[in-house]
């Protein structure tokens, strides 16, 4: 388990980062200290069991079960989860799948006394979502924004290089400079990047469009190897009919 620091500005919320080895995948459990009332983003199926044991440690409430997108490289736990009684399952509006609520850009998410604004930031699918707390000056980039680096683009709704671009230049990028990005993903072993590191050092986002056009295109990256089973299973969010 993993408890990144950051500069929380207004001090109550709870925050844990999670990892699941397997797919290289973050979770993260964010909490009201003051309420108790709980979301989760992005968990993973085969960590339900830690995750729901945390936050009974934790004496949490939860209340949404967030996925930054349908995810292709595993199946996602929320559909378990919100089987915890007061849990909805969330997901960007045009994602395309089930879930018991779906948000627009712009829209706010409150547990407690904490709100969490939803960005929309499609490129890798066109559900994609990045989720923003501006009081603690941190942001949730799921695989729009990884660190140094961005979420594939040749797969799911087909091309979208353009899209992602332009859709983290303008809703991440804008954030201010100090503010801190979490990814869904992570292959090196680095936990937490910020928005100026990523506007000065990603190596494909400082590049201009033309460049990272074609950057993007000439990935030659393998099939994703749990495509063909996560993709239908999170259509469904995690449970299938």
């Amino acid at each position: 388990m993993l408890a990144s620091q950051f500069n929380m500005g207004k001090s109550n919320l709870i925050f844990r980062q999670l990892f699941d080895k397997d797919t290289s995948t973050y979770t993260y459990i964010l909490a009201c200290s003051e309420t108790k009332s709980a979301v989760i983003i992005d968990p993973v199926l085969e960590c339900v069991e830690r995750d729901l044991k945390l936050i009974k440690e934790l004496d949490l409430n939860l209340l949404y079960g967030i996925n930054t997108h349908v995810h292709a490289d595993h199946i996602t736990g929320t559909g378990k989860i919100k089987l915890y009684p007061t849990c909805k399952s969330v997901l960007g509006s045009k994602s395309g799948a089930k879930a018991d609520m779906f948000v627009e850009h712009g829209a706010k998410l409150k547990f407690g006394n904490l709100t969490m604004e939803c960005r929309s930031t499609p490129g890798h699918t066109n559900g994609c979502s990045t989720y923003v707390l501006h009081d603690q000056r941190v942001a949730f980039t799921g695989d729009a924004l990884l660190i140094r680096g961005c979420g594939r683009t040749d797969f799911q709704q087909g091309a979208k290089e353009i899209l992602l671009y332009n859709s983290v230049h303008s809703q991440i990028f804008s954030l201010p400079s100090d503010y801190q990005l979490y990814p869904a993903h992570d292959y090196k072993g680095l936990t937490v990047t910020t928005v100026n590191e990523e506007k000065t050092l990603n190596p494909r986002l400082t590049k201009t469009l033309e460049e990272f056009v074609e950057i993007m295109n000439n990935l030659n990256l393998a099939y994703p190897k749990r495509i063909d089973v996560s993709v239908p299973a999170n259509l469904v969010c995690g449970l299938q009919d």
